[in-house]
């Protein structure tokens, strides 16, 4: 799997799903259950802790940051990080969390269970959009790596109680 920063063109972009569009209420509220805080920054401001730079979410200890205009598959991936992570061990995340293969492959695949707890969101929206924003995988798109050849990323978050109920 490997992940671009940006959408693969500009009509893409136009087209995923952002934090606008759904709100911050239920985010936060399913970001919550894992011990994470979601913060809404101001339009046109820089994102603390993002990686790839704005508009994509920014993750700071146990927090998430995201503007408007975030797409939410990256609030959702960049939390993902945050949860698959011991809490030891978010206190120290700015920015990078983690150059484990592994954790990258079970955070995209927490990523698409997430969203089916989001109202408006769901698997197969995040799954397209992810596609659309630039996600590559062997098998050539998110839906056929999630459906066909993401064990190890099940497993590794099975091992670890990590899987939504």
């Amino acid at each position: 799997m490997r992940v671009t920063s940006h959408p693969a063109s500009p009509s893409d972009a136009s087209a995923v799903l952002c934090v606008a569009d759904i709100g911050l209420d239920a985010p936060a509220a399913l970001l919550g259950r894992y011990g994470l805080r979601l913060h809404r920054v101001d339009a046109g401001a820089a994102i603390p802790g993002s990686f790839w730079g704005e508009p994509e979410a920014g993750i700071i200890g146990c927090d998430v940051y995201v503007r408007d205009d975030t797409p939410v598959h990256s609030m959702l991936h960049e939390a993902g990080h945050l949860i698959v992570l011991p809490a030891d061990k978010r206190a120290a995340v700015h920015t990078d969390a983690t150059d484990s293969v592994d954790e990258e492959d079970a955070t995209c695949y927490l990523q698409i269970l997430l969203a089916e707890q989001l109202p408006g969101v769901g698997s197969a929206r995040l799954m397209a959009d992810m596609d659309a924003w630039g996600y590559t995988y062997r098998l050539g798109s998110t839906r056929a790596w999630f459906e066909q050849d993401a064990e190890n990323a099940r497993n590794w978050l099975s091992e670890r109680g990590l899987l939504p109920a």
